[in-house]
């Protein structure tokens, strides 16, 4: 059980607090309830942008780092399609440093066309690296914009293409920044060696006379259902090809939502998981396979992938992925199948809040949706059989199924 206390200040910053008194550290994550889906079409990847252009100082603060590091702290941020987290890992004896830090940025943040010119460039040089120049970076690109006709979903977080990078006008991003960046807008999360009452008085301090913002709330372009499916072939200078075979499914909210994630583990989990043992151990049809769910808050995706042994044909590995998907629709797992991916769920949920810096992003993340991140374990213990069958044939069906065969060009 992890003690979780809350507090919500005036001017809508919701706070959530975990004492820790045998650390010698705090973490203090701020979560901005704004991600890639909130971006605007042909103009994508400000969410990532503005991550960056948060660390280049404030009217009163010129160096971040700086100031941090002087006082023995860390810092990082990550940006994902609804959300963009920052965290400062720091002694407990200054942790007001990381409150004033993070305060000062949510109002302060000076954004020039200097700053803009050099994070533009950064993040270019990102997109150049994580998706134009690794191979097979580029898929999910692709097989999200075959997937989501609608949502914005189907733009990968960076942006969907460089010019909207280098396009990015600072009026634009100061935009960006004053409609999102807001208390209201935001869940601060503390955790380690300070007490609730020290988190309150210190959240107060800095936070306390920032004013709200009117937020926008609009609903998102709703997704429709997938009635027919859908398939692409690409082909690319990669040692080997792979197939993907990507499904929709119900949100972070839905009470179906860890079925999908324990079926992702039943099929590619372990080497004695299904997908691993029948086609890459026995029938030797891929050299590796994964399964992964996107988790995302809105409607994700599951993603199957499997990379082709040498001198299998694509058609017919796809035949014998599907099949074993399938399978699933029609064959109940085995209780002690289920048993063990809850059993790995459970321990790797218990693992990763052990540390204070993960610890701090979840709480986060879980206040953000709403939920009590104490009865997360005790939803997928409650997974049946009988469920994971269900959800199969209502999901793992063609008809929901995009395809995207990532084929190796022939050496010639």
């Amino acid at each position: 059980m992890i003690d979780i206390n809350r507090y919500t200040l005036k001017n809508g910053l919701r706070i959530v607090h975990h004492y820790d008194p045998d650390t010698k550290i705090v973490v203090v994550n701020m979560l901005y309830k704004v991600g890639a889906k909130n971006d605007t079409p042909g103009k994508t990847g400000y969410a990532h942008l503005l991550e960056h252009l948060m660390f280049e100082g404030t009217t009163k603060v010129p160096d971040f780092d700086e100031v941090l590091q002087r006082v023995g702290g860390e810092n990082n941020a990550y940006t994902s399609q609804d959300i963009t987290n920052y965290y400062e890992i720091l002694p407990y004896q200054n942790v007001e440093t990381a409150f004033w830090l993070e305060s000062d940025r949510m109002v302060n943040l000076c954004i020039t066309e200097e700053n803009l010119s050099v994070q533009r460039n950064v993040v270019a040089e990102e997109f150049k690296q994580r998706i134009l120049n690794r191979d097979y970076a580029d898929a999910s690109a692709i097989y999200r914009k075959l997937a989501y006709k609608k949502h914005p979903y189907r733009i990968i977080t960076i942006g969907d293409k460089l010019s909207h990078i280098y396009d990015a006008k600072l009026s634009d991003v100061k935009d960006y920044y004053q409609k999102y960046y807001a208390p209201n807008n935001a869940i601060l999360s503390v955790v380690g060696n300070i007490t609730f009452s020290e988190c309150i008085r210190l959240s107060e301090k800095w936070f306390g006379d920032i004013e709200p913002q009117q937020i926008d709330t609009s609903p998102l372009p709703h997704e429709p259902a997938q009635r027919k499916a859908r398939m692409k072939r690409v082909c690319r200078n990669v040692p080997s090809s792979n197939i993907y075979k990507v499904y929709h499914m119900v949100s972070r909210h839905h009470k179906d939502y860890p079925c999908f994630d324990l079926i992702s583990d039943i099929l590619s989990t372990g080497k004695s998981s299904r997908l691993n043992h029948e086609l890459v151990q026995n029938k030797k049809i891929f050299s590796m396979v994964d399964a992964a769910i996107t988790g995302s808050v809105d409607s994700g995706l599951l993603i199957v992938v499997g990379r082709l042994a040498p001198d299998v044909n694509m058609e017919e590995a796809d035949k014998a992925l599907s099949a074993e998907i399938a399978k699933l629709s029609s064959e109940r797992v085995t209780k002690r199948e289920l048993e063990k991916v809850v059993n790995k769920f459970e321990s790797n949920f218990l693992f990763e809040n052990i540390g204070a810096n993960e610890l701090a992003a979840n709480i986060a993340y879980y206040e953000m949706l709403d939920s009590d991140i104490n009865e997360e374990v005790d939803k997928y213990r409650k997974v049946t059989p009988q469920q994971i069958m269900e959800v199969a044939k209502n999901y793992l069906k063609p008809s929901n199924s995009t395809t995207l065969y990532y084929q190796a060009e022939e050496k010639v």
